[in-house]
């Protein structure tokens, strides 16, 4: 483990991303985003494409953990879903590279297990980060990742309507019981004190995205909470 990613240790990491579909989708923002994250005291931003990630690194200098959402037809795995996008991260030098380790079918045909292994041996020295939906897919990710995220809890077809912080963070807490590997807590972590929740419960740092970067869902909020 490099020192970059080791000093995100205990800290919060801030996803800066946005789909073509919302209005501060450019490159030139998520990098403004990064910038703000940083001088707030986030450790470490998590982003979407190799063009993001070079604008973010024009403006901070925080480790990155670096993903590339790419759909392939009705495939449900996007996040850095084949070894095309792994590689074109790799190029850049990206701190840790985050990959869907669900057990879901792969638009390139192979098992999660066939693609986390060789995404290890092909590059070895950089740290790879399994984004995870149920116990499960964690025992077969700690075999090969670096790192266990709860990114995809509630996010697939049979965690659907899952909320990582319900029963205070039972799932995470039960993650962090089996896995081998250092736990990080990502997923529907909303609140200040949600992630600090996360991190006295033995997460190994924290990852916050719509509630720091995307204003369009923070104000979705407001407004579904307003009329109720």
């Amino acid at each position: 483990m490099n020192n970059n990613v080791k000093s995100m240790r205990g800290q919060l990491v801030v996803s800066c991303q946005a789909l073509p579909v919302e209005p501060l989708y450019s490159s030139f923002i998520m990098s403004k985003m990064a910038l703000a994250a940083y001088r707030g005291g986030a450790k470490g931003i998590r982003a979407n494409t190799v063009v993001d990630i070079q604008e973010i690194r024009k403006e901070v200098s925080l480790p990155i953990i670096g993903i590339i959402k790419e759909v392939y037809g009705d495939c449900p795995v996007f996040i850095t879903p084949t070894m095309k996008e792994v590689s074109a991260l790799a190029e850049i030098n990206v701190d840790m590279i985050a990959v869907d380790a669900t057990r879901r079918p792969r638009p390139d045909g192979l098992t999660t297990i066939e693609f986390l292994a060789l995404i290890k041996k092909t590059y070895p020295d950089i740290a790879l980060m399994g984004d995870c939906a149920n116990l499960e897919d964690v025992k077969i990710a700690m075999e090969y990742c670096d790192f266990i995220a709860t990114t995809l809890y509630g996010y697939t077809d049979y965690t659907k309507g899952c909320d990582i912080s319900k029963d205070d963070f039972a799932h995470l807490q039960e993650v962090i019981k089996i896995s081998s590997k250092p736990v990080i807590a990502e997923g529907k972590v909303n609140t200040p004190e949600k992630a600090k929740l996360c991190l006295d419960l033995g997460a190994w740092c924290v990852v916050v995205g719509g509630a720091i970067t995307r204003p369009m869902e923070i104000t979705e909020r407001f407004i579904n909470e307003i009329n109720l």
